[in-house]
């Protein structure tokens, strides 16, 4: 197209006359219109940068207004009380962390490293990981379970750094029945493969195990979410475009074998790993040929001759400096860090930090629902300058609902502060939706009340089911909402209430219980209204159905069967958010995650 030099409009050359085309008509318009071709794509090349640029940009700053909320004198025998169940928990939750960090027991140990001349997983985690400070996903996991104790599920699970980059390892401990998977091992699998679905984070795989435990094979074999969804999901992430990479450190027997087989990159030790369907008993017991591990699956063979592993480590340090190799291939461009002086440094973490001390929320972690004070102190001990940007402050106020920064990154912040009301109902709603439209995560900090409002009139059946609609309205927007949701039990997790406050049926990206916690339908001590009224053996019938519930509702039979991602110590809540978000963020930093026809396939 050329333009007219009177008018400026674009004129077709087909339509002009052709004395009207002097040579310095074209010259001009030919110029104009490069100039212009020019500068188009210079500002297509602009926003590009603009956008890689916006990802090291800081976010606004705060100007939140300050929680000024000390512990007043009237408050003290509640935070009291508060503060000696709390130290009561705690010594459970110690007591707990050392059998964990046994294991598999003395024996375990010295027929693990000194006969079989293998690692212990932690000491594998210490060689993979940048450093130690990773987050460990429900290592209660196993403790208190029918059929036994199996520490941490005989695997450790969890999220860590390997090259900067957030992965998440699933380590077997061959020290715990021999590496054996219990079904609450596949369970713990899953949910590890699902938190690296949702966050889109690569996956590492430390294999040692000898397989299924037999006498409970029709709850670790058959049903859809048992031991084969572990090898349907490494094929949806590979699809997914998420890595995976797995390292042969031990036993790989059965099923088993396919996890490294299934990954995109498979590392195998030279003596300790192993990968067959059948191992040498069993070929004995077939065929009567006597066969060592080595010559029947070792890693010369499968590096050599079948092609099952991809790299070949002469001992365990080897093979995990090849997997931190791997790791440092993958398509991840993490943003540059600015570099500062102490000074500013410091000044920053001063801003940062709450006005009041993480031990204070020892005293907030309510013994019960009657001893709950103000969620207000919570969120002042947990965000940036215990400041917070209050939605709807005068209305529902049985729940508590704002926008606050966690180590600079920003959150709405749903909690309970009561029952949840019609009103509040409405306002959860509103603002789940609020933070879903602006594209903020969402932290609920959960104390539901302790059993669901009876109806003993006909004003009270109307109230419970304007209610009843405005919470099935609430479960709608969690349910629906996009954005990643993070949840703490601080207190109670009873009934309906604690779905609307994104229960694990409304799939958070995590759920961690305080150790005070409880989880059940109704809380001990207010199983009177699960009872018919006439009923004769109503007292005994209620002790009963109280003494189930003290016991079934702790925080640690929770963790134990999995209902969790772990039992977290108050004063540890902030650290572990400001991680969750981190490890939440890092899917943006991945340059290619469009889903593939098929996933990677070993040929």
């Amino acid at each position: 197209m050329l333009r007219c030099l009177t008018s400026g409009r674009r004129v077709c050359p087909a339509l002009v006359p052709p004395f009207t085309l002097s040579p310095s008509w074209i010259l001009k318009n030919i110029t104009e219109d490069r100039h212009r071709r020019l500068t188009e794509q210079r500002w297509r090349c602009s926003v590009r940068c603009m956008s890689s640029v916006a990802k090291r940009r800081r976010s606004l700053p705060s100007a939140f207004p300050v929680l000024e909320l000390p512990l007043h004198p009237i408050q003290r025998h509640v935070y009291e009380a508060n503060l000696r169940n709390s130290n009561a928990c705690h010594k459970k939750f110690i007591e707990l962390r050392e059998q964990v960090m046994k294991a598999g027991g003395e024996n375990a140990i010295a027929r693990h490293t000194k006969r079989n001349k293998k690692l212990l997983v932690r000491d594998r985690l210490r060689l993979l990981l940048d450093d130690e400070d990773f987050l460990e996903l429900s290592p209660f996991a196993g403790l208190g379970l029918p059929y036994g104790d199996i520490p941490s599920a005989g695997c450790l699970t969890g999220i860590g750094r390997i090259c900067g980059l957030w992965c998440v390892f699933i380590a077997n401990d061959a020290t715990v029945k021999g590496g054996t998977a219990y079904p609450i091992t596949v369970k713990k699998q899953l949910r590890a493969q699902e938190v690296a679905m949702q966050n889109r984070l690569p996956c590492v795989y430390l294999v040692d195990s000898g397989g299924a435990f037999l006498p409970l094979q029709s709850e670790i074999f058959p049903d859809k979410n048992q031991g084969g969804r572990v090898f349907y999901n490494e094929a949806i992430m590979s699809a997914m475009k998420i890595p995976q990479v797995s390292v042969v450190c031990g036993s790989c027997t059965a099923g088993g074998a396919y996890i490294p087989t299934m990954a995109e990159e498979a590392v195998m030790v030279h003596r300790i790993g192993t990968i067959f369907l059948g191992g040498p008993p069993l070929v004995k017991a077939a065929t009567g040929e006597e066969v060592t591990p080595e010559d029947l699956g070792g890693a010369k063979l499968h590096a050599e001759v079948s092609g099952c592993v991809d790299h070949f480590a002469w001992d365990e340090k080897e093979a995990y400096d090849y997997t931190r190799s791997i790791v440092s291939t993958l398509n991840f461009q993490l943003p540059e860090e600015e570099e500062e002086d102490e000074e500013k440094m410091k000044k920053r973490k001063a801003e940062e930090d709450p006005l009041y001390s993480s031990e204070d929320l020892l005293g907030l972690a309510p013994l019960s629902y009657n001893h709950s004070l103000d969620v207000k102190m919570v969120i002042s001990r947990l965000t940036d300058g215990s400041r917070f940007h209050e939605f709807k402050a005068r209305f529902g106020t049985t729940l508590i609902t704002g926008f606050a920064k966690i180590h600079g990154n920003l959150v709405g912040i749903v909690a309970n502060n009561g029952e949840l009301s019609y009103q509040a109902a409405l306002k959860g709603s509103h603002f789940v939706q609020l933070c879903d439209q602006r594209d903020v995560p969402l932290l609920f900090l959960q104390n539901t009340a302790p059993t669901a409002a009876l109806t003993l009139s006909t004003t009270q059946a109307e109230m419970n089911s304007n209610r009843l609609k405005a919470q099935g309205s609430m479960l709608s927007a969690v349910a629906c909402s996009s954005v990643p949701k993070i949840t703490v039990v601080i207190g109670g997790c009873h009934g309906a209430d604690s779905y609307a406050m994104c229960g694990r049926a409304f799939d958070p990206n995590f759920l961690f219980l305080w150790p005070n916690a409880r989880v059940s339908m109704a809380a001990p001590g207010h199983s009177g209204s699960l009872l018919p009224e006439d009923s004769e053996q109503r007292k005994k019938q209620e002790d009963d159905l109280n003494r189930r519930l003290e016991e079934e509702s702790s925080a640690f039979f929770s963790s134990g069967r999995l209902w969790d991602d772990g039992v977290i110590l108050p004063q540890d809540t902030r650290k572990v958010l400001r991680d969750c978000l981190d490890i939440i963020r890092q899917q943006q930093y991945q340059l290619s995650t469009e889903k593939v026809q098929q996933p990677l396939l070993r040929m």
